[in-house]
């Protein structure tokens, strides 16, 4: 890997850092202002809302320009959605404005690699680029749980500045300016990256010319044998990861009792087992098999049904070891175990599928436009999904029975694309019988 390919992993660590973290504020923030429960998972509906309105766009915006800068001016509009929230804006608007900056900033992230590196590496660089965001996940959302922490929320509220008065008086607000700060180093890292060279044809401008555009490769991508199984698999996982992320805080607070600052570092964990299946699918998965690893999507649904069956209550007798100062409650062992299995799992196997994606995407189209065809998709299923967890959350749904449909759910979909790619590969096989045959 160049050096550039190592400034676009800085700059997408500390992007990625602030989003998470920020959304964890904006879940305090909505507690603050005494919101109902059904409004947070909406704090994410609102954020990839503009994955699937923009999608016929951001991927041209990203070719129209070096994806350097593409990259400094998407990740300004997420510090001014930052900014807006911190100065009294709701936060489902504002995280909305960060949104629209991450759904322009993804195909510039992604589209960069294939033109940087040859094909052979983008299963390495997506293991490296998905372990690091991982990271980013982990340290964000514990960041996010540490700044609304009281210990840490009242440290930073504690400084003043004479003479000005600032407005901040809530944790959740010195957690969001700490974040702000978080934003403005993204950006300084954004303006480092080189020019790569890679120049495509003059983009159109035409908004219902764009919308054509984005549908022949939308219908490219789905109608090609290998870009059809990883855009499911990816579209899949996506959508489950972005509903996971709230029902493990939901699991956290019913089954082991936990506020939302230890949910949210427990939450962190399963990211853990992210981070270490992609870096294992890295190193271990090559492009040409990474349609090997499909049935590792069927193990994580079934793990995930696991952790409706587990809660602290099972243990009756809270078990610590100390170390020095640090208190761990062992009870909580098997929780973190499970978490990071699921967490494994997917990071094992999406990795290969996110590179197989790109590859093909660069092959039959332009990186932005595929990135964009990739995030429309995923970004539905991230709607489709918190839309009817919000719902269950509702009506009340016992978050056990949640996690049970949607584990069997995950399993389900990840057999039917198994299902779906023996018939084509079967379908393949056919065809180049016969063509053999008319030789």
């Amino acid at each position: 890997m160049n050096r550039s390919f190592y400034i676009i992993m800085a700059a997408q660590f500390f992007s990625s850092l602030a989003d998470n973290a920020l959304l964890i504020a904006a879940i305090a923030l909505l507690a603050q202002l005494n919101a109902p429960a059904w409004m947070t998972p909406l704090l994410k509906l609102f954020f990839v809302l503009s994955y699937v309105v923009l999608a016929a766009f951001v991927g041209a915006f990203a070719d129209s320009r070096p994806k350097g800068n593409v990259m400094f001016i998407t990740n300004t509009i997420k510090l001014v959605g930052c900014a807006a929230m911190l100065f009294g804006g709701h936060p489902l608007l504002s995280y909305a404005i960060v949104g629209l900056g991450a759904a322009a900033y993804s195909p510039a992230k992604y589209g960069i690699l294939t033109e940087l590196l040859p094909p052979e590496k983008l299963v390495a660089a997506n293991g490296w680029i998905e372990g690091l965001t991982v990271g980013s996940i982990i340290l964000g959302t514990v960041l996010g749980g540490i700044l609304i922490s009281s210990t840490v929320s009242q440290s930073l509220l504690s400084f003043d500045i004479p003479v000005i008065n600032t407005g901040i008086d809530t944790p959740a607000e010195s957690a969001i300016l700490i974040i702000m700060t978080i934003y403005v180093i993204a950006a300084l890292i954004n303006l480092r990256i080189p020019d790569t060279g890679a120049r495509y044809v003059s983009q159109k401008t035409n908004p219902i010319e764009l919308v054509k555009d984005f549908a022949v490769c939308f219908k490219t991508l789905w109608n090609d044998r290998l870009g059809q199984i990883s855009l499911a698999v990816t579209t899949l996982f996506w959508g489950a990861g972005a509903t996971l992320q709230f029902i493990v805080i939901k699991w956290a607070q019913v089954a082991l009792h936990m506020n939302l600052s230890q949910g949210a570092i427990l939450q962190a964990i399963s990211a853990v087992g992210v981070a270490g299946g992609a870096v294992w699918a890295a190193w271990r998965v090559p492009l040409r098999h990474s349609l090997n690893v499909l049935p590792y999507g069927i193990a994580m649904g079934l793990v995930v049904c696991v952790l409706a069956v587990y809660n602290s209550d099972m243990l009756p007798n809270t078990v610590l070891w100390t170390v020095g100062k640090l208190e761990v409650n062992l009870n909580l062992l098997p929780a973190y175990f499970l978490l990071i299995l699921v967490g494994w799992l997917a990071g094992y196997f999406v990795v290969p599928m996110n590179a197989l994606l790109q590859h093909r995407g660069h092959v039959l189209m332009s990186a932005g436009h595929s990135i964009a065809v990739q995030n429309f998709n995923e970004n539905i299923s991230v709607l489709l999904m918190l839309l009817v967890y919000s719902l269950l959350i509702w009506l009340d749904a016992s978050v056990q029975y949640v996690i049970i449909g949607f584990g069997v759910t995950v399993s389900l979909i990840m057999w039917m694309v198994i299902k779906r790619h023996a018939a084509n590969q079967a379908e393949y096989d056919s065809m180049h019988l016969i063509g053999e045959h008319k030789n």
